[in-house]
């Protein structure tokens, strides 16, 4: 358990010996986020920027490396950079003077789960960084000094996020990556389609993030501290009461809390009903996608509940409502998975559904497998994000499965295939040799083990056969069979064949003198460094979450005590079908995940002569309307255009009547009433005596007519 004493007292010793190396992440960051502004200001137009990024992120991965070799994880740390925010005020309070003060520093919370997420966001931006450099080389210039810019800015924000050692910091990265998703998203601001996204990611962010500000705010007002250290350390009395199964203790307050963080981290990390804004963030270039929506901010949300652990321990109603939501939005996301043809766009869903699992984790108290998952899943998804954007790159933008076949036989493209079945395995849960095999099976094995959330468990099952179909669906389809192509239309992506490699291919007549280039050295020095990696990780990793389970063990994301009492973690005794529910599942989800490769095979490899069709086209009409549902999403964003955005935007028109023409109208005319009173009576000021005399005889004449009238 965290203590206020236990990380007092160890504050000064971490900055002695390297705490204080992490503040070097936001100064190298916001130094590379300079430079790229003064290459644009330069007018440079070559890679410095893209270099330049590289070199200072790959710093930053060493100095979060050496803060984890000088510290370790056994103890927490406090790395104190400045005084930020820090006032007092005097108040009345049944007739007594009260302080109050609001602290909120420049400082880091060093634990096991913040070592654990830094590593993998810096590592994974360096790789990212240099595979960006060569895919965003065709816009070399003003608009690749914006995009490392802005690329550098998210690590920043991303640090203040993962490190911050008070909430108000935590909620400054938290906006901070939601305003660089937006810009990153909408980096083709020139496209319509583009736009549209990152306005609509925007916007769904800004109804979590109001969730999360409340939740903010309400610690406050209960705990009187931002801090984590105040805020947990006063949270042992309730944890103490809620092993003892004093729940009547725990204010109401304190149970509002957790479901409002909730509501933030829904919305950061894309869950159920506020997933609709990940998928179309695919408008944006793929390694925004890979390090953006794949690996970093959309585990954000994940992160924040790991993070308020203790808070969440306190409601009896918000771990449920994740592991349910999770596993729902798990399932949901799956079967829009299964329809859809834009390879990006299903590895969208895949992203949505894996969160789904990693929210599962947390949900059914096995942190552990939470966090794994969030690690193993960082690694192959944005392995398969890369390899994805490998050949939208190559392809000229060309990303519909039905016009791609066989890319993995064409000269130049072995490493991406490689890559991309690694990718592929890892995501289907393919036995023993994946790590996403591990990490999942932690998650299955902990919801069966539990007997109040084997529900859950069935759900998660079923899914991770739906995960196994549609990952090996895009692998079948575009990576192995016949070698065709249609090259996309975004014609920088494609080359003259001036040198006859006489690649056997059935382009389109329109496409039959250009062909796709290779992807080169920075391509694919990334993704061959991610698919070693996603196996080196494994011996790290396979028992029991293995060396996550270390760095997790003494963070605020491991209350053994609270799950005993609730009955889930090690201390649950659920089965599985009357075996013991991890070792089944270990067999059980193996089996699952084999039997969606091997329909994949069948549907959509075996006996495929075409890109364009493949033997799941004669299954589809037998499953009526189902499919073409499937492909439009389930209607959901009609259905919220329908619900929410028309309404709104009818009650924007009147309210935008009632202010310009009412509101306004009212203090025009009041405004105008003197002009129009001037203009009136302008006349009679002429200066023509004959006019005087006019006005008043006609004065007189009305006065003695007033004077008849009152007589009579």
């Amino acid at each position: 358990m965290l203590s206020q004493e236990h990380i007092t007292g160890h504050a000064a010793t971490a900055i002695d010996e390297g705490g204080m190396l992490t503040m070097l992440v936001p100064a190298l960051t916001i130094l590379a986020v300079v430079l790229c502004g003064l290459f644009a200001a330069m007018r440079v137009k070559n890679k410095a920027p893209a270099f330049v990024t590289v070199a200072l992120l790959a710093a930053s991965f060493v100095a979060v490396l050496m803060t984890y070799l000088n510290l370790g994880v056994e103890k927490t740390w406090i790395a104190h950079g400045f005084d930020w925010i820090n006032f007092s005020w005097s108040g009345s309070e049944n007739r007594k003077l009260t302080t109050h003060a609001l602290i909120a520093n420049f400082s880091f919370y060093l634990d096991g789960l913040t070592i654990l997420w830094m590593l993998f966001v810096t590592g994974l931006g360096t790789l990212i960084a240099l595979y960006a450099s060569e895919y965003m080389s065709h816009d070399v210039g003003a608009g690749y000094c914006r995009f490392f810019a802005a690329f550098s800015l998210f690590v920043f924000s991303m640090a203040c996020l993962v490190m911050a050692d008070n909430f108000l910091l935590l909620y400054l990265g938290w906006e901070g990556v939601g305003l660089c998703s937006y810009l990153l998203i909408g980096y083709f601001y020139k496209k319509p389609s583009a736009v549209a996204a990152a306005k609509k990611a925007f916007i769904v962010n800004r109804i979590g993030d109001l969730f999360l500000a409340l939740g903010i705010m309400l610690i406050y007002t209960h705990f009187g501290s931002l801090e984590y250290t105040t805020v947990f350390a006063q949270t042992e009395t309730y944890i103490e009461a809620l092993k003892e199964g004093n729940l009547e203790v725990i204010p109401a307050t304190v149970q509002l809390i957790p479901l409002l963080l909730m509501g933030g981290a829904f919305g950061k990390s894309a869950q159920l009903p506020l997933y609709v804004w990940l998928p179309d963030a695919m408008e944006g270039p793929t390694p925004v996608s890979a390090l953006i929506h794949a690996a970093t901010m959309v585990t954000a949300g994940v992160f924040l509940v790991a993070r308020t652990y203790p808070l969440f321990l306190l409601s009896e109603h918000a771990l449920p409502a994740v592991a349910w939501i999770g596993a729902l939005t798990a399932f949901f996301s799956a079967t829009i998975g299964m329809a859809q043809f834009d390879i990006k766009r299903i590895m969208a869903y895949s992203t949505v559904s894996q969160l789904g699992y990693m929210f599962c984790g947390l949900g059914v108290l096995t942190s552990v497998g939470g966090a794994f998952h969030v690690f193993t899943h960082a690694f192959f998804k944005a392995m398969l994000f890369l390899a994805c954007g490998a050949v939208m790159h190559g392809f000229a933008g060309q990303l519909d499965l039905r016009k791609l076949s066989g890319v993995g036989f064409m000269r130049g493209w072995k490493v991406t295939t490689v890559a991309m079945l690694v990718g592929c395995l890892n995501l289907a849960g393919f036995p023993i040799i994946t790590s996403g095999y591990w990490s999942k099976d932690m998650i299955l094995g902990e919801a069966f083990a539990n007997p109040h959330t084997q529900a859950i468990g069935w759900i998660l099952l079923l899914t991770a056969g739906l995960t196994a179909y549609y990952t090996f669906r895009v692998f079948f389809r575009v990576f192995v069979g016949p070698v065709q192509y249609e090259m996309g239309d975004e014609h920088h992506g494609a080359h003259e064949d001036a040198h006859g490699h006489g690649e056997a291919t059935h382009a389109p007549a329109h496409a039959t003198h250009a062909t796709p280039h290779a992807p080169g050295w920075a391509i694919n020095t990334v993704l061959a460094v991610l698919a070693i990696s996603a196996f080196a990780i494994i011996p790290f990793t396979y028992s029991h979450g293995g060396w996550v389970h270390t760095m997790i063990e003494g963070s605020t994301a491991r209350y053994e005590g609270a799950a005993a009492y609730l009955g889930h973690g090690e201390h649950a005794h659920g089965t599985f079908l009357g075996f013991e529910a991890h070792g089944a599942l270990m067999v059980v989800s193996g089996i699952v995940g084999a039997i969606g490769i091997v329909i994949a095979w069948w549907l959509h490899y075996a006996g495929r002569t075409t890109a364009a069709t493949s033997r799941a086209d004669a299954l589809l009409p037998k499953l009526g309307p189902i499919p073409r549902w499937a492909q439009h999403k389930w209607y959901v964003d009609e259905f919220y255009d329908f619900l929410i955005v028309r309404p709104l935007w009818v009650l924007s028109n009147i309210f935008h009547f009632i202010d310009q023409y009412i509101v306004d109208g009212i203090v025009d005319l009041f405004g105008a009433a003197p002009s129009l009173t001037g203009k009136a009576v302008r006349p009679s000021q002429s200066g023509e005596l004959h006019s005087y005399a006019a006005w008043m005889a006609g004065g007189m004449a009305v006065l003695i007519l007033i004077v008849i009238l009152v007589a009579t």
